[in-house]
């Protein structure tokens, strides 16, 4: 259940050494933030939603705009900060307002 949520809900998911956020947060959800552990560091994450961004995610580790998907994971025993601002997708527009 708990990998359901952090990959499903909150769009957490390691592949190798990188960390990848597409998050997939219900339409009241503005922001959530959570702590993530690789090996002896620490992640510190906060995920904002932000309507006025043109398409996806804006990433940034400690400050720094990450151009490449997903985030290098290293193992070096600080403690670190991810933020991403991220624009939700849209629904399909023919299920949109529609009942089953």
């Amino acid at each position: 259940m708990y990998r359901l949520i952090v990959e499903s809900l909150l769009g957490l998911k390691r592949e190798g050494e990188r960390l990848y956020i597409r998050p997939v947060l219900p339409s009241t959800w503005c922001a959530f933030t959570t702590d993530y552990r690789f090996r002896e560091t620490d992640y510190h994450i906060a995920v904002q939603r932000d309507d006025g961004l043109e398409t996806g995610e804006q990433v940034s580790l400690d400050g720094t705009a990450q151009v490449e998907k997903g985030v290098a994971l290293v193992d070096d025993g600080k403690e670190h900060r991810i933020e991403v601002r991220y624009r939700p997708r849209l629904q399909n527009p023919s299920r949109a307002g529609s009942v089953s």
